[in-house]
């Protein structure tokens, strides 16, 4: 009686330990939540691409999250976003926000809420996050304008072509603008928006080049535009063009540099797989983990600004990328 009294205590006890197991495995399903700007150029449909291949290689091997990912045509429509993501349920949000002042205000509430936090690329006004990762900024425009000055001897006639008037911009200018103040016979003729667009570059470059009899060099700060820059002068036939550097390191841009273009000789990287990054610290943030089993969480993370040349540019091309 007593062996059998025995047995059926330890039974009891093994069914309590699995089922106390089975509660910790589901407490581990986490949900998280992808929130970016639609694919309205180049760096933005790279963007989605990386964050659905890591969303897809993270769901290959952890069958313990749940990942939804949207894509907003506005900043309202992104807090419209967030906010149905907040009622799913998620554990952790990832977002590159479309405006960062549009966005401040519904980010705060999901920070304070609890929910694991990453913001991507674009700082908001008063940070509410637990991770920001981003590309360096101020390194692309260093970065850029350094080679640039090399490329043109310190000295020639040179036009700009800014991105969307938000503080990335301004950072990535400034820096640029800081570095050639070192030149003082490089003359800086025009620095004007065309919010990373490859239309508004093609129509702010045609009216470069009505306004301006010679150019020497141009720098457009962005892959995306460097097209539409291109584009006009090859339609206007100017060969006074020595240089066009671009930057974030479009796969189409990398293979001109691969492939000798006369004019296309460089680019600064500030790649979109930086979302790819950004959802692994929802994941194992949301768990009350550290990526790598770090000691401590980072709360800022900067990608270092790398100047590609044909001597390095295989190792920054990703032809199965959509950008």
């Amino acid at each position: 009686m007593k062996k059998t009294m025995k047995k059926t205590l330890m039974v009891l006890v093994a069914g309590l330990f699995l089922f106390s197991g089975s509660l910790a495995l589901a407490a581990e399903k986490i949900k998280v939540g992808v929130s970016v700007p639609s694919a309205d150029h180049g760096w933005t449909a790279g963007l989605l691409w990386w964050a659905k291949k890591a969303v897809a290689d993270i769901e290959a091997t952890d069958k313990d999250v749940t990942f939804y990912v949207v894509a907003a045509s506005s900043g309202t429509k992104q807090v419209g976003d967030v906010e149905d993501l907040m009622v799913k349920g998620i554990d952790a949000l990832v977002i590159l926000p479309h405006n960062p002042s549009t966005l401040q205000k519904v980010v705060e509430e999901v920070y304070a809420s609890g929910i694991y936090t990453v913001v991507v690329d674009r700082e908001l006004p008063s940070p509410a996050q637990h991770v920001f990762i981003a590309g360096d900024n101020p390194g692309l425009g260093k970065v850029g304008a350094e080679w640039l000055a090399e490329e043109m001897g310190g000295k020639g006639k040179l036009v700009v072509l800014e991105g969307m008037s938000i503080p990335i911009n301004k950072q990535r200018v400034d820096a640029f603008n800081e570095v050639m103040k070192n030149y003082p016979d490089i003359e800086i003729m025009d620095s004007q928006p065309a919010d990373w667009s490859t239309q508004k570059a093609l129509a702010l470059m045609e009216n470069y080049l009505q306004k301006h009899q010679q150019i020497d060099a141009v720098w457009c700060q962005d892959d995306d535009m460097l097209k539409g820059v291109m584009q006009a002068i090859k339609e206007a036939g100017r060969t006074d063009i020595k240089t066009v550097l671009g930057g974030a390191g479009s796969k189409d841009i990398i293979k001109m540099i691969m492939d000798d273009d006369p004019l296309v000789r460089s680019t600064v990287t500030y790649n979109p797989s930086m979302v790819a990054s950004g959802i692994v610290f929802g994941v194992q943030g949301a768990r009350g983990e550290t990526v790598g089993g770090l000691y401590h969480t980072p709360s800022r993370v900067i990608l270092a600004a790398d100047l590609v040349v044909k001597e390095n540019a295989k190792d920054f091309y990703f032809p199965e990328s959509a950008y």
